[in-house]
């Protein structure tokens, strides 16, 4: 029964260090991938929301139901004093539409 348990511990670290290895494989495999489609999806919801609350006047509550399908992942928070909202997947990216007298809601990267 002590062999047992020992040769048990002895494989624990192995098999961390394999999981570890398969995890970084998949985040190379499909991460970049996640990370394209999330900068477009946090983008394009930053602005529609943007628009939503500061253009047309909704509560932020409101204006998330007006994602499309397959943006269940993305977060919304509003700056009202910068009259912001902020569109995030957590660890994958964030976008950030500000309203700008005379053109709307822009993303912060299309600013001067």
């Amino acid at each position: 029964m002590a062999k047992a348990r020992s040769r048990t511990r002895s494989l624990l670290p192995w098999l961390v260090l394999l999981l570890a290895l398969a995890g970084v494989l998949a985040w190379l495999q499909w991460g970049e991938n996640l990370r394209r489609t999330g900068a477009a999806g946090t983008a394009y919801a930053a602005r529609v929301a943007c628009s939503c609350r500061f253009v047309a006047g909704r509560s932020l509550d409101d204006c998330a139901k007006d994602t499309l399908e397959g943006m269940e992942l993305i977060r919304l928070s509003e700056d009202e004093d910068a009259q912001s909202v902020t569109a995030s997947i957590p660890l994958v990216a964030s976008d950030t539409a500000r309203l700008r007298d005379g053109y709307g809601c822009m993303l912060k990267a299309w600013e001067d």
